[in-house]
């Protein structure tokens, strides 16, 4: 029931993730039973036994303040569809609705990791070799050196399993390249990473090397990622539109306008959050995802395949494996 076009478009993202995978996922809708219904069968899939529904009376809205929510509305679909996860009655959860909600309750429900004190939401960058990591891009504003650390073992983790990175690289995120830049957090997490095994760290980064792939993993606090997420989200849309301001009163010829928007737009496609499945929640003790409020039924099927194959490289548990060692 999250998201600026639920119900809709969820089941219609989840029936088609459904029947696009040859029975290798099931779905199971959790909302208001009569509106998931009245989905379904307005796409013709009732009766498909891969897209169960369990009735959820209750929605927790964008607005709302999470922790209340989740105290206050525990027949919601994000309360009862993590129990389910967590009663593995479903390997994953998904939702595009109130993420501050979703964070509280897979806390509150399905709890952390042993030796995981923050969890932390995970965000994609394209990059001029293929994509990168950050994390933490929002669910953490202030963090210890140790925190810092665990980002990047769990990045780490991700890297290896679902971006088939055998080594991957992981940076700090900092004002400077030399290790004693930084505020007092970050010049303690260098030192600890620069002696932490299974982790191959390259030392800092600055905000420009991102995009040029500076290392397949980027640590930061949840404050610097989501000012970088958002800022990154903002590239292909001004991009566009300075190249039709650009053009405007120009003698450019139609043929070669029209090549140039299209190249802009092939760039504004891998900045598009819909090519990348959602923003997995890493550091709590199963398998959630959170997707964008303005997701589309795209969006949702890619968020469904996504979660699957969190579950099938089990994440989850490589980095209880690498942080507990």
């Amino acid at each position: 029931m999250g998201g600026d076009h639920a119900p809709g478009v969820v089941v219609e993202g989840a029936v088609r993730a459904a029947a696009a995978s040859g029975g290798r996922i099931h779905t199971l809708l959790v909302g208001d039973e009569a509106a998931v219904r009245a989905e379904l069968a307005r796409l013709g899939a009732e009766d498909r036994p891969d897209c169960a529904v369990l009735h959820a009376p209750e929605v927790i809205s964008m607005a709302e303040a999470p922790a209340t929510a989740v105290k206050q509305k525990q027949r919601s679909s994000i309360h009862l569809g993590l129990g389910a996860h967590q009663r593995g009655l479903a390997d994953a959860f998904i939702s595009a609705g109130n993420t501050g909600a979703v964070m509280a309750a897979s806390l509150f429900i399905l709890g952390r990791l042993e030796n995981v004190s923050r969890p932390a939401v995970l965000g994609f960058f394209p990059t001029t070799r293929s994509y990168c990591i950050a994390l933490d891009v929002g669910a953490n504003m202030d963090c210890k050196p140790e925190h810092l650390v665990r980002f990047a073992q769990m990045g780490a983790v991700y890297a290896r399993t679902i971006m088939r990175r055998p080594e991957p690289t992981v940076a700090l995120l900092n004002v400077g390249e030399e290790p004693g830049k930084g505020s007092e957090s970050v010049k303690a997490a260098y030192e600890l990473l620069e002696s932490l095994d299974g982790v191959q760290f390259v030392g800092n980064i600055e905000g420009r090397d991102v995009l040029h792939h500076g290392a397949d993993v980027v640590v930061c606090d949840g404050f610097v990622g989501n000012a970088l997420l958002k800022f990154g989200e903002s590239i292909a849309t001004a991009l566009h539109q300075m190249l039709e301001r650009a053009f405007e009163g120009g003698e450019l010829p139609e043929d070669q306008r029209s090549a140039l928007l299209g190249a802009a737009g092939s760039v504004h496609k891998r900045f598009d959050y819909e090519e990348y499945g959602g923003a997995p929640l890493l550091g709590v003790n199963g398998n959630v995802l959170i997707g964008h409020g303005g997701s589309s039924a795209r969006a949702i099927e890619r968020l469904v395949t996504a979660a699957a194959d969190l579950v099938e490289q089990n994440v989850s548990g490589g980095i209880a494996e690498l942080i507990n060692r």
